[in-house]
């Protein structure tokens, strides 16, 4: 009689959907990002595209002098620009970063360490990519992506 109460409560989810617990409680902290990389708005565009290159970025944070998120770089969109003669070395990021939206139409998500990982998921469906942060949203502490999550759930074979 017990198994049976046990079949009748359990859930079967149909191929292609997954439990809203599938990441079994993890966190943004359990990705373990590496700390953010993020240049201020003043930064040139050559020292920009150099550091992407070298660790190998394609989205840069872009912050207030007080560290505080104005937008990012798009750096194969920066790239191209610049070599078609449209941006010059010496040109500064903030001319040719996205800036985050602010609306009382699009607010703000705060994604912090402590954001478990299906809504970090369920934001990225809409985002390119999430700024994590402390809770009082004053400093970036990393950056984190789909790819983020895939590579989690492939090396904990979730």
């Amino acid at each position: 009689m017990a198994a049976a109460s046990v079949m009748q409560t359990r859930t079967f989810f149909p191929l292609g959907m997954a439990p809203a617990d599938k990441y079994r409680g993890a966190v943004v902290e359990d990705l373990q990002l590496p700390p953010a990389f993020s240049l201020p708005r003043d930064e040139p565009i050559a020292a920009a595209i150099e550091l992407a290159h070298d660790r190998d970025f394609s989205h840069i944070p872009v912050l207030t002098g007080d560290r505080r998120p104005l937008g990012y770089i798009d750096v194969a969109a920066l790239k191209e620009k610049w070599e078609a003669g449209k941006a010059k070395p010496d040109d500064k990021v903030s001319q040719y970063m996205i800036k985050f939206k602010r609306e009382v139409s699009q607010p703000y998500t705060l994604i912090t360490p402590a954001t478990p990982l299906a809504d970090l998921e369920l934001f990225l469906q809409n985002n390119i990519f999430a700024l994590v942060t402390d809770s009082s949203r004053k400093f970036v502490l990393a950056v984190a992506t789909s790819q983020d999550l895939e590579n989690f759930v492939s090396r904990r074979g979730f």
